[in-house]
Formats: structure tokens, C-alpha cells, sequence
């Protein structure tokens, strides 16, 4: 690794580290303050993020020309959490030809005729590109498990659907997550967490601004209910399913410029300590450039003349 690397690698650690969870360490959801700004003010958190975006666009560019890993990124979070605006602003610049958002709702009936990881599987980001899930395979153990009847509907046979079932998923998930990372997959999972007490500011934002309306439906509230089951097993989730190949980060996200500091700074330091790189050409391909240059030249000349 080059000084210039260290150095970047430096810079940003601060924004990583604290928020990292590999599995090696028990994990309280509780001790985890969403509002946390890491010793900045927002202006300096806006210099970060713009300073990110031009790394991860330069990054971006080498992992596609490269054409050997894969990154990715999945976001989790309660409803307002700021996936949707966290991605819209950390993205901003990247070239959309080698960045791909999927965005995983309710199942379709063909959805539930195949196993859970299924629609998830089909959507993994090609070598060279970057995948960004908006919500993911996850949800399968958490909506899942907040309402019984989702599970029903997966159309499992009854006698698979035991008190293991999420000991289960969570085992499953880890080992694909173990299988991605071995064939060139870097997984960067985010939890955006966000307080009761922001979430309904949020929310009163939505209602109170016409072009967030659309964003707002009664369904928000009604699992807005549901807040505390959800924070226990978001908790569990991150428990057992994380480790040295796919950490969750835990981001706080009531200031959602934080969030995306560190957000986009894990993004750019796992894209950094991958030596992107150009491919090079090899000698038999520069004589051919020379070729083309001479040819290319002879023709400009010949053009002056005429």
C-alpha cells in the first residue's frame, strides 16, 4: 500500500472504526448514540461528503476499467432513516453505467415461489460494479419476524418453519455473505440509526411539506407502533450476522450529513484498499498504438493538403 493510501486510510478511520462491528465484540444496540457528529460541524461534514464523492467517482472508474471485484452496499434503517437521500448524495457523480440501485418491496407472487434469497441473488452487482440494496435480504428476518403473517405467506412447508427458523436465516445469510466475499464481493452493510424522536420529526416534515407528501402513508404510523420490537431484533440481526468479511456499520443517523460522512467514507477506504488500477496494456498492444498513432498522423497530413 502506497503512503498515499495510508494516509487516506488515516484520514477516514476516525469516521469508521467507532461505528464498525465485526462480531468480535457483544453488541447493545442502546449503546449507540444516533446523534452523534463525530467532532464536526456540519459545514466540515459537507467537505468531507464533496471531497468523498470525487474519490469514490476517481475509485468508481478503476474498479470498472479493472474489472475484478464487486462492491456491495446495503442499507437498513426505520422508515425517514435517509437511505434514499443518503444514496441520492453519496452517489452523486458516479457514473451510472457501472453503479446500480435495487430497491427490494413487497414480494411478487413469483418472488414467493422461490427461497428468500432468491430475488436478492439475482440482483448482485457484476465484477467491476457497484450494487447498492435499498433495504435487502434482511428484511426477510425482520418484517418477517415483527409480522408472522409475511412468513406465512413465503409458502415454506410447515414443518421447516420451527423456533430455529432465524438462527437459521442468519446462519444461511452469513454463509452467502462468506460465498460473495471469497469470489471478489466486498459487502458493506449500513444500519442508519435514527431515534424515535427524530423519526417523528421526519415524519411531521412529510406532512407538512407538499412535495414530501407522496413519501407519507398511515402504514409508517402503524409500524411506528411497532418501534421497540423492531430495535430488538434490528440488535439481533446485528448480533449474529456480523463479521470480519461483511461488518455491519452502525451509522448515527439523526444528522443525515453525518451519516453520510460515514457512510462515504467506509465506501472510498474498502474501495481504496482494493489497488484499484487501469489495466495496464501489454508491449504487443503499445506497437499496435504506435500503428494507429503514425497512421492517424499520415492522415491528418494528408488532409493538410488537400
Amino acid at each position: 500500500m502506497t503512503k498515499k493510501a495510508r494516509t487516506l486510510a488515516t484520514e477516514l478511520d476516525g469516521f469508521i472504526s467507532p461505528f464498525r462491528i465485526d462480531g468480535g465484540h457483544k453488541f447493545h444496540l442502546k449503546s449507540h448514540k444516533t446523534k452523534v457528529k463525530g467532532g464536526l460541524d456540519k459545514e466540515e461534514g459537507e467537505a468531507i461528503i464533496e471531497q468523498n464523492r470525487k474519490r469514490l467517482a476517481d475509485f468508481q472508474e478503476k474498479l470498472y476499467a479493472q474489472d475484478r471485484w464487486s462492491v456491495l452496499v446495503l442499507l437498513q434503517g426505520m422508515d425517514a432513516s435517509g437511505k434514499d437521500s443518503a444514496i441520492k448524495s453519496i452517489f452523486e457523480g458516479v457514473n451510472p453505467q457501472g453503479c446500480e440501485v435495487t430497491s427490494f418491496k413487497q414480494p411478487t407472487s413469483k418472488e414467493l415461489d422461490h427461497d428468500f434469497m432468491w430475488r436478492s441473488a439475482i440482483a448482485l452487482p457484476e465484477r467491476g460494479r457497484i450494487g447498492i440494496f435499498n433495504r435487502s435480504y434482511y428484511e426477510e428476518c425482520l418484517v418477517t419476524r415483527v409480522h408472522p403473517e409475511v412468513l406465512k405467506a413465503e409458502k415454506l412447508p410447515p414443518r421447516l418453519v420451527t423456533k430455529n427458523i432465524w438462527r437459521e436465516r442468519f446462519e444461511d445469510i452469513s454463509a452467502f455473505e462468506r460465498y460473495l466475499s471469497r469470489n471478489g464481493t466486498v459487502i458493506l452493510k449500513f444500519f442508519l440509526n435514527i431515534s424515535k424522536e427524530e423519526q417523528r420529526e421526519r415524519f411531521l416534515d412529510r406532512l407538512e411539506q407538499p412535495a414530501k407528501n407522496w413519501k407519507f402513508s398511515m402504514g409508517d404510523v402503524n409500524e411506528r407502533a411497532k418501534w421497540h420490537r423492531y430495535q430488538a431484533v434490528y440488535q439481533d440481526i446485528v448480533r449474529h450476522t456480523s463479521t470480519p468479511y461483511a461488518p455491519w456499520h452502525v451509522v448515527p443517523a439523526d444528522h443525515k450529513w453525518f451519516a453520510r460522512v460515514v457512510i462515504g467514507s467506509t465506501i472510498v477506504a474498502a474501495l481504496e484498499s482494493l489497488d484499484l488500477h487501469f489495466p495496464r496494456v501489454d508491449p504487443a498492444a503499445l506497437d499496435e498504438f504506435k500503428a494507429v498513432r503514425k497512421a492517424l498522423e499520415t492522415e491528418g497530413k494528408g488532409g493538410k493538403k488537400s
